[in-house]
């Protein structure tokens, strides 16, 4: 299977999207160490100095810290698809380098594995 051109373009789009919107929702908890690579940091709120406004502060870094690592391993894995795109490997599966089906890509434009080997 050879991704005809209006089939990659529509995934580029797809990619490019989903890659514009997982960038905002990170930057709203964490701060971005290299976009390029999609590498953030989560972002440390000091609300106060009581053992509350601490307790608070640690409580709400862990649940940005869990929904940042989700993100931002999301993001890395479109760029990367987006590199793929660049160099011709896009839909290649990084385990046993056969085709991934069109299926897949399209309900997952990021997939680095075809169902097999998933």
């Amino acid at each position: 299977m050879n991704l005809d051109k209006k089939t990659l373009a529509e995934l580029k789009t797809r990619l490019l999207k989903e890659k514009a919107e997982l960038e905002k929702n990170l930057e709203q908890i964490a701060k971005p160490l290299d976009k390029k690579s999609g590498d953030y940091e989560t972002a440390f709120e000091e609300i106060g100095t009581s053992k509350e406004d601490n307790a608070t502060e640690i409580e709400q870094y862990s649940d940005n810290f869990s929904v940042e690592t989700v993100l931002e391993k999301k993001l890395q894995n479109i760029i990367q698809a987006l590199q793929k795109m660049e160099n011709r490997t896009y839909g290649i599966c990084e385990k046993c380098q056969k085709e991934i089906d069109l299926n897949r890509l399209e309900a997952n434009p990021s997939a680095k594995k075809c169902l097999k080997c998933e």
